[in-house]
């Protein structure tokens, strides 16, 4: 098969050429609807801190010099990255199989790790986006620090890419979009509320508590803390290696389904 050329007339690989037909297949295909995608998300966020900000004004946030909204904002953007990352990766493969058109995907010169790469591209772009319009439209009424930017960024593309890969996942075992409803509804949703978006895990009763620590989005959102406050519930060495243990796992199981064609081949 011949090779294409780039501008400068470096030869492009059909490989190269698939991939990166997919990611900007992917990136158009979100925003196109930008209003749902992004600004649906920033909304909502806001929304969560004014009737928090509102009812619990004046709470301890149970970290040292920080105030509740304060604490509370990064748990929003934390909680909105976590659930559009799985959003664009689990919608846009059911669509695709649904719609039959994923038969295109699978005959392109594209390995499953390339199909991998494509799709957790854009889950990575609409998640950063939609947690830096979270930062921009909450800074007028909430400043936050940022003590440990590295830390902030590593934690953020492992939730992402953990999510973008359940995402996957959900969208090869869904036969319709009910099924994607029940992932979010059933699983996504409980596990990001009851892992500390709202509150410190410290103030809950031992047995939560306990319960709390195997929460993998807890140590997403913990961690994701620290990098603002330096401060959080737990090291964030257990948080990063939390984070990176269920992004290999999800990631791992995902390339590997993408690959046998599992329930993508009819």
């Amino acid at each position: 098969m011949s090779s294409s050329r780039s501008p400068r007339g470096t030869p492009v690989q059909p490989e190269v050429m698939s991939l990166r037909a997919i990611v900007t297949k992917e990136v158009r295909r979100f925003w196109s609807v930008l209003g749902q995608t992004v600004t649906a998300p920033v909304v909502t966020a806001l929304l969560f801190l004014l009737v928090f900000s509102h009812v619990l004004e004046g709470r301890e946030s149970g970290y040292p010099g920080v105030a509740y909204t304060q604490f509370l904002v990064p748990g929003l953007m934390m909680m909105q990255v976590l659930q559009n990352a799985f959003a664009n990766t689990s919608s846009s493969l059911a669509q695709s199989k649904i719609m039959g058109n994923i038969v295109f995907l699978l005959m392109a010169p594209l390995s499953a790790r390339d199909l991998y790469i494509g799709y957790i591209s854009a889950a990575l772009l609409r998640s950063t986006l939609v947690a830096l319009a979270i930062f921009v439209f909450t800074w007028p009424f909430v400043h936050l620090p940022i003590a440990h930017p590295f830390a902030l960024l590593a934690i953020m593309l492992l939730a992402a890419g953990t999510m973008g890969s359940l995402g996957i996942i959900a969208g090869i075992v869904a036969t319709k979009f009910d099924h994607i409803a029940a992932f979010q509804n059933f699983l996504i949703m409980p596990l990001t509320f009851l892992s500390g978006v709202f509150y410190s895990v410290h103030g809950l009763p031992e047995l939560w508590y306990e319960i709390s620590l195997f929460n993998p989005f807890f140590y997403m959102i913990d961690g994701f803390r620290y990098g603002f406050f330096g401060t959080a519930d737990v090291s964030i060495w257990r948080s990063l290696a939390w984070s990176l243990g269920f992004f290999a796992a999800t990631a791992t199981t995902a390339i590997a389904w993408l690959g046998s064609g599992y329930r993508l081949r009819g």
